[in-house]
This record gives structure tokens, sequence and C-alpha cells, in this order.
């Protein structure tokens, strides 16, 4: 490459080089050469009056004599890396000395490289390239920063974005379940949910039949999220005592009377709901109790949902329930009706699996047999108040008050 070739390549501007020796004659020669490279020369005779140049405009490079009247070439490196600079500068001394002690404190100071005097035009060419490869990369790294620190930015701004429409989105779901009790008479139903996350896919509810009979149904939709938190959604309107026309649990007869569809019958109909017409990858576990309020008589059904517990009067926990597929997993799925008979002052108790399949410190689920326990032990609150000890005996069972799932229950007090 020949003299006349610019060494700083591109379309960028010139680097700016500040020349800081007191001989004049030095810092001429040195300009010569820079200029004649492509480079900016600016000069000073001083380091104070370099320091006050320095602090005003923008230096790429600084080539300084080691030993100066006043302020060392070492002094002055110090200070100068004690500006305030958005930029990286590149220090090189000039210097006679060649003693590891004395090159250890130039490097001290902070000077990126020496070059020996008397100064060879090509060595301080060679030493220019490779502190303007320096500069090139670190500007190149202070962009790639500039972008990633914009790119959180903008994603800072979208979670909130999200974060606020989630709150919005648990608020919406909240009132899915706004009854958390309800009175039917001779019985009452008492609700609990907590997700997991902003948005679950747990849902518990009940509503009339008819003037004698009251339907209980608890799901829990695959999946957490938003997309799990819409299909409970859509699940509430086809369990809505509210809307009987679209409550699943009737069906319109060619008269156009409604009769009441059994329990594992409904879960059949959901079935073929979710594989014929809706047509999505989710599925659901569910169970689902019809209760008679003047007989105490109940015919329930499970959809791969934990089986239901009666809390008897006297203590005792009983199981009951025949399993059966989850719903929207296979065609022509297979259901069981169940029976029970409640007694007055019993309980009937429906779940999600995020109760029974806790996790706990020792790395065993609680299971049913531990719910069990639970449940015994609380069985003297009020089913309000048992709800609320059942969360803070999980959260102890766990060692943690975030569980992994969706927590969700429903107790029906029957009166008689």
């Amino acid at each position: 490459m020949k003299d006349s070739e610019l060494d700083p390549p591109g379309a960028r501007a010139p680097a700016r080089v500040l020349v800081v020796d007191d001989s004049r004659a030095q810092r001429q020669l040195l300009a010569v050469f820079l200029r004649r490279w492509g480079y900016e020369v600016l000069q000073s005779g001083s380091a104070e009056e370099a320091l006050l140049l320095c602090a005003t405009e923008p230096v790429d490079i600084v080539i300084s004599d080691w030993m100066m009247t006043g302020m060392t070439g070492v002094e002055f490196c110090k200070q100068f890396r004690a500006l305030p600079r958005a930029v990286y500068g590149y220090f090189i001394l000039l210097t006679s000395k060649s003693e590891k002690a004395e090159i250890a404190d130039g490097l001290e100071a902070g000077a990126d490289d020496f070059v020996p005097k008397p100064v060879s035009s090509e060595e301080l060419r060679a030493r220019l390239r490779a502190g303007m490869r320096i500069i090139s990369m670190q500007a190149e790294l202070v962009e790639k920063n500039r972008v990633v620190a914009q790119t959180l930015d903008e994603l800072q701004r979208l979670y909130d974005s999200l974060d606020r429409d989630l709150v919005e989105a648990r608020k919406l779901q909240q009132t899915l379940v706004r009854d958390r009790r309800r009175d039917y008479g001779r019985a009452a139903v008492t609700l609990m949910i907590r997700s997991a996350g902003h948005v679950g896919g747990d849902l518990v509810g009940s509503f009339p039949i008819d003037a004698h009979r009251v339907a209980l149904y608890a799901v829990d939709v695959s999946g957490h999220g938003v997309a799990s938190a819409m299909m409970t959604a859509r699940l509430a309107g086809y369990l809505s005592g509210s809307s009987p026309d679209q409550n699943m649990a009737f069906k319109l007869l060619p008269d156009g009377s409604r009769a009441v569809r059994a329990p594992a019958e409904l879960m059949a109909a959901f079935n073929r709901l979710m594989l014929e017409e809706l047509q999505v990858e989710q599925y659901f576990t569910m169970a689902y109790a019809e209760v008679d309020l003047r007989s105490g008589a109940v015919v329930l059904a499970q959809a791969g949902h934990p089986h239901p517990l009666v809390m008897r009067r006297d203590g005792r926990v009983e199981r009951v329930g025949s399993g059966g597929m989850p719903v929207g997993l296979i065609p022509d799925a297979r259901y069981e009706d169940a029976e029970v008979q409640l007694q007055r002052g019993d309980r009937l108790f429906l779940m999600s699996d995020g109760i029974t399949e806790c996790p706990g410190e020792g790395g065993f689920d609680l299971g049913e047999e531990g719910l069990a326990r639970m449940l015994i032990r609380l069985g003297d609150l009020d089913s309000g108040a048992l709800l609320e000890a059942l969360i803070w005996d999980l959260a102890g069972f766990a060692g943690t008050d975030r569980l992994p799932d969706d927590v969700s229950a429903l107790v029906l007090d029957y009166r008689g």
C-alpha cells in the first residue's frame, strides 16, 4: 500500500487524531504523516492544553509524548481516561523508555499502545490501524448495545401492554364465578378459584335445573394462559343458568319442550361439540352432578376429572364416581353415571387436579388420601372458611404460595 492511500476506510468521517508534544517540530512531522494517511489532525503543545481540548472536541486517537514540560504523558493519559466520554479514545505514548516497570506504569494509566522514539512512520501507521480496528469494534459494540437497549425498551412496552390486558382479562374471568356463595334453600354452594397466572383454565359453578334440582360442575381446560381462559369462558356460556336456551344441560325436544340431559349424556354431548364443531387442539376434564334438593340423591359423571368426595356429617370422607376419558380427546368416548345419597349435614366436594396433584416439598403429590386428611382436619369450618384454609394448607404442603397449577373447588352443603 502506498503512503498516498488513506487508512480510515469507507464513507465515515476521517478519524480525528490529537498530537501532543512540547516539540513543535515533532508535532509538525507527525501531522504531515497523519494528513497524508487521511486523518484529521489536531495539535497541542502541552498536556494541560490537550486536556482542555479533549473536554470540548471529539478525539478518536491521542498520540502523546511521554516526557513533556509540566504534566507528563502518563499523567495526561490518566486524566484523559477520567474525562466523561461517550466513545472510547485510543491512546498511544511516544517513548524512549524500555524498562518493563515504566511500560507497566503507562498501561496502568490507561495507555493502549507504545511507539518508540525516534518514530518510524511505518510502525506508527501500523499502530494507528490497530487502534482504528479497536475503535471500529467499540463503535459497533456501542451501536449493537443501543439496538439491544431499544429492543428491550420496546419489549418492555409490549409486556406492560400485555400485562394490562391480562389484568383486565383476569377481572373478566372472575365475573364467571361472581357469586362465590349461592343459597338454594335446602342446600348452599360455595366456590373457590385461584389461577396460577393472570388467567387460568379452571371453572366451577352451579345453576338450578328446576324447582327441586341443582346442577354442579367443575371444569379444567388443558394448558394455561389466554387460550385456556377463552375456552373456560365459552364453556361457562354452555353451562349458564341465566341462558337456558344455550345451556347444554338441556336439550330441545321435537314438540318444542326441553328435557334435561343426564350427566353422562351431557359429557358425551360436550365431547361431540369439541371434536365435530369446535375442532380445537384443547381438551378438558370435567365433573358434573345433579342434586335433588328434596331427597339428597345425587347423580354425577366424570370426564378425566378427580373423583368427587362426600364429606359425611360424622367426619368420614368418601370417594365417588367412575372416572371416564377427558372431553375432546377421542370420538365416541363413553361416560357413566354414578349415584350417591346425601344426608342432612353432608357435603359434596368437587375439585380440580391442581389440588390432588399439588407437589410437596418431599417430591410427592398430595393425592386424594392427603386431601381427605386435610378435609377431615378442616371439617368443623364452614365451607367458605374451609376453602380458604385449604389454600393455606396447600401452600404449606408445597412450601410456597406460588402453586404451579390452577386450583379450584366447589362445596355443596346439604341441609335436607
